[in-house]
């Protein structure tokens, strides 16, 4: 086994043990996936303030999110095919994140479903929702996610048409995947993969059994899903998932101040700025280049939180300095769960806590809470 020091490492791990088709779907972009390499950049361009003879002694990361005590500012945030990085990824990734002390997300789209899910765990997770033509499913979901016990509803705005990602084109991405020649052999230098993925879900949890029609084929899920994404989706429809919900809502996807000015009168607890990963609009500015002004615009109205690009503690700390009440992490957990399972996503999050601990400080802060915009060196 490799000696593991920070998230890239565990990023080429994964290349060597997960399908590339699922890898590629995990690790890419939209278009020409200018945007997804901006998240990255754009926070890796910014610089921290050394501070000296401070004294630093008993540090604190601990916080809060939506009133939710956390170990660090930071929640699993929800992707899709989790359960394809890693057979049952969901439910291992729930586990590792309810036992660190931070909140996990399960997707609309996950491998796992919400009832598996909550078999696994003894705390409230969170529940992630895409809004779909059929009303009448999105409120099945929902009534779910309340049996669940889940806290808290993560709404996602940014998905009413989807972006292409020509990675998944050219492998043919399919879940399961398609026997073809090519992944034939793709599986075969991944056996670890393929005998777990044996005894593992291999369908979309969440959405077999419970779609209109009653169809559960893969095909036919498939179908239903590309055909389901809703271009209507509209603040009415926020309101109204707001009131069948009834319990902390956060809304995912804000890019824009207008857009955010709009979302913090919604009555939502927080909402997340986010380009869905580089996914969608390639060419929209990254997150962390969009977050101060929505920061400033709306962050005593609600909270905001920073999703996008986020590989270190040091990216987490900087997102912080620059007025973000939380934060979520995708790659990052993908890529750990590829790499190792389970195992890999604690120590995901043990790299991430101890980098964003040494580096607050470095930077002369003793308490999360405290850290703002003078830890940043401003040009």
């Amino acid at each position: 086994m490799p000696v593991i020091t920070c998230v890239e490492d565990l990023r080429i791990l994964a290349k060597k043990r997960v399908p590339k088709a699922f890898y590629d779907y995990a690790d890419s972009g939209s278009y020409t996936e200018s945007t997804y390499r901006a998240n990255t950049n754009d926070l890796a361009a910014l610089k921290l303030r050394q501070r000296v003879a401070i004294n630093v002694d008993q540090r604190s990361t601990r916080t809060t999110m939506i009133g939710q005590e956390v170990a660090m500012p930071v929640a699993i945030a929800p992707t899709g095919l989790t359960g394809m990085q890693w057979a049952n990824g969901e439910m291992l990734g729930a586990i590792a994140a309810e036992k660190f002390g931070i909140p996990f997300t399960l997707s609309t789209m996950s491998i796992c479903s919400i009832e598996d899910v909550a078999s696994v765990t003894t705390k409230p997770f969170w529940f992630q929702l895409y809004v779909m033509r059929d009303r009448g499913f999105v409120k099945s979901m929902i009534d779910r996610a309340k049996a669940a016990k889940c806290s808290a509803l993560v709404l996602t705005l940014d998905l009413q048409i989807l972006g292409q990602r020509h990675k998944d084109l050219k492998n043919g991405m399919s879940v399961p995947p398609k026997l073809t020649l090519a992944t034939l052999l793709d599986l075969a230098s991944k056996p670890g993969w393929a005998l777990r993925a044996l005894t593992g879900r291999k369908t979309f949890g969440n959405l077999a059994g419970h779609i209109s029609g009653g169809g559960s084929g893969i095909q036919t899920l498939s179908q239903w899903t590309a055909s389901q994404f809703d271009p209507t989706l509209n603040w009415d429809d926020v309101a109204w998932i707001k009131e069948q919900w009834g319990g902390k809502l956060i809304l995912k996807g804000i890019l824009d101040v207008e857009d955010a000015k709009i979302a913090a009168q919604t009555g939502a607890d927080a909402l997340v700025v986010s380009n869905h990963g580089g996914r969608q609009l390639d060419g929209a500015m990254s997150s962390i280049e969009a977050l101060p002004a929505i920061a400033e615009a709306v962050g005593d109205q609600i909270e905001v939180w920073f999703d996008g690009g986020i590989r270190s503690g040091q990216d987490i700390l900087k997102a912080t300095a620059l007025g973000a009440k939380g934060t979520m992490i995708g790659r990052a957990f993908l890529y750990s769960l590829g790499a190792m399972g389970g195992e890999g996503v604690t120590k995901m999050l043990q790299i991430l806590h101890k980098e964003l601990d040494v580096s607050m400080a470095l930077t002369g802060t003793k308490d999360i809470k405290d850290v703002g915009p003078q830890l940043l060196i401003r040009r």
